[in-house]
């Protein structure tokens, strides 16, 4: 693995990037679990289902692109 991908994997984007890769239903969303104190985190983007990740403590929730919320996804966050 050369420096290039290790410097795209241990940077982080910023907050109104992230949200920038978001559908409108997934904003939405992501805006309710903020008021529980979830953060964005990373968007997990496959060209066609774009996965929202967010985190509070140690919970994790997963928002799909319809803006369906899931507080008990089946990943682990590396």
């Amino acid at each position: 693995m050369d420096n290039t991908d290790l410097e795209r994997r241990h940077s982080s984007p910023s907050k109104s990037s992230l949200w920038n890769q978001l559908t409108i239903p997934q904003q939405f969303a992501s805006g309710s679990l903020n008021t529980f104190g979830y953060d964005l985190t990373y968007v997990r983007d496959n060209n066609t289902n774009p996965m929202a990740i967010l985190v509070c403590d140690s919970k994790i929730a997963v928002v799909n692109a319809d803006g369906d919320i899931n507080t008990t996804p089946n990943i682990t966050l590396r």
